[in-house]
């Protein structure tokens, strides 16, 4: 399903790489780096620290940018979207564009893999990115109450 020269493409043109195994750790710190604050204001642990890091950069879902990592998405291409699962940037990393060169990859590889929109939720009260999504093109299609979470999810499509 992947296109492996497109892909290689989209990845040394935003400074992104797949993760291997020896990433694990810094994957695992960002993460909960990155999601760590939302425990309180949330009332339960955000689902990304929870997540299997070993399995999915196994599973070759999770790419990471910078050295050392300092962010990194996990996504999953399914028939008719790409799932934006996590993105995580080190705080100390916030304001320098990490975000938004992550946004474009995922954009890049969906376009690369021939899938015409972007899908993703975030948690109601993380309020922030019910700022941040929209200005980078993704658009609300419901909110739902999942167990504890609370969700709003977005898509964006590509054209």
């Amino acid at each position: 399903m992947t296109d492996a020269p497109r892909e290689t493409a989209a990845l040394s043109d935003l400074d992104v790489r797949r993760a291997v195994a020896s990433d694990v750790p810094a994957v695992k710190a960002v993460t909960d780096a990155a999601y760590h604050h939302y425990i309180e204001r949330i009332g339960v642990v955000p689902q990304p620290m929870e997540a299997d890091h070993v399995a999915n950069v196994a599973a070759g879902r999770v790419f990471v940018t910078g050295e050392p990592v300092t962010g990194l998405v996990v996504i999953e291409a399914y028939e008719d979207h790409l799932y934006l699962d996590s993105i995580a940037v080190r705080p100390d990393a916030h304001g320098k564009g990490v975000g938004r060169r992550l946004l474009a990859f995922v954009d890049a590889h969906a376009r690369a893999l021939g899938l015409p929109e972007v899908r993703l939720y975030t948690n109601a009260m993380m309020w922030e990115n019910q700022k941040i999504y929209p200005k980078y093109g993704y658009e609300v299609t419901e909110r739902r109450v999942d167990g504890p979470y609370d969700r709003i999810h977005y898509r964006k499509r590509l054209a």
